[in-house]
């Protein structure tokens, strides 16, 4: 006797009989963490923390929070939980309460470096992990930043982007890629074609699994550049190679993950200069990569 139609026909009716998983309170979660996010693709919700709050320079250049100090956490629902991933901005003063807080609440630290040098002060940038409930992880957060001088306080409303001073146009067309203009920065984001996923769940873009280009205005057409290449092993030094033959100095290699598939390397990155001749050598790159 053929039991394979009875039994898939009563798994059908078992699932069609189970309760819906409630997707989680999203709004919950802004206010357990004390700022409101914003849905991303793929389902995620984003909350964006800038360190406002610091006054950092680079080579004389002083750096915009959206450009190169843009702490975040993003959650991604896993039925009516979530695993969240975030990247902090810190102190070197605020690094150790922050991390002790964040133990105590169960959350893996799984990378914690420059992206910058010379940077003055210095900033550290530590990525956390966790999963759970997602108004639980929000409220732990914002018990741990509280360690930190890290602003809460929304943005003010802007309104339509302003022309920051660099041909957008120009950059576009060496990146091959519509830029977006935030808080004064120009930015862009290059998703890996290949599927990443940590501890068995997907990581999509919005989670920081996207190489980062950032320029920020420097006055006669010149820029400051800075972000991360999201690379598998392989593609580690040709991007080196690249960027050296283009001028461009490469800041910091490191891992974001610590069980990610594939392996991923973080490659950041600084220059400043003619705006569209940086984008040329970003573009090639970027062309070094499995990039979309």
């Amino acid at each position: 006797m053929n039991l394979r139609a009875p039994l898939l026909t009563m798994v059908a009716a078992l699932l069609a009989c189970a309760p819906a998983v409630a997707a989680p309170d999203w709004t919950a979660v802004g206010k357990a963490l004390g700022k409101d996010g914003a849905m991303q693709p793929g389902g995620i919700y984003k909350v964006s923390l800038p360190r406002t709050d610091l006054k950092v320079t680079l080579d004389g250049v002083p750096l915009k929070a959206g450009f190169a100090l843009g702490s975040w956490v993003a959650f991604e629902p896993m039925g009516d939980e979530a695993m969240v991933m975030g990247d902090l901005v810190l102190t070197q003063a605020e690094v150790n309460p922050v991390l002790s807080r964040l133990e105590q609440e169960g959350f893996a630290v799984t990378g914690l470096h420059n992206h910058l040098l010379r940077s003055q002060p210095a900033t550290m940038y530590m990525h956390v992990e966790a999963h759970g409930d997602p108004v639980k992880l929000a409220r732990a957060l914002h018990a741990a930043l509280s360690f930190s001088k890290t602003p809460f306080a929304a943005a003010p409303a802007t309104g339509a982007a302003p022309n920051i001073g660099l041909d957008v146009a120009a950059i576009d067309r060496a990146l091959g890629a519509e830029g977006k203009v935030n808080g004064g920065v120009l930015q862009y984001s290059f998703p890996r074609k290949d599927q990443i996923s940590a501890g068995g769940m997907a990581v999509p873009p919005a989670m920081g699994a996207a190489t980062a280009v950032n320029f920020q205005p420097a006055g006669s057409g010149r820029a400051a550049t800075t972000g991360d290449f999201v690379l598998i092993a392989s593609e580690v030094n040709p991007v080196i190679k690249t960027l050296r033959a283009h001028g461009i100095e490469v800041s910091a290699l490191h891992n974001h993950m610590l069980d990610d598939e594939p392996r991923l390397f973080f490659m950041h990155f600084w220059a400043t200069g003619d705006a569209a001749a940086l984008a040329h050598g970003l573009s090639a790159a970027v062309r070094q990569t499995n990039s979309q």
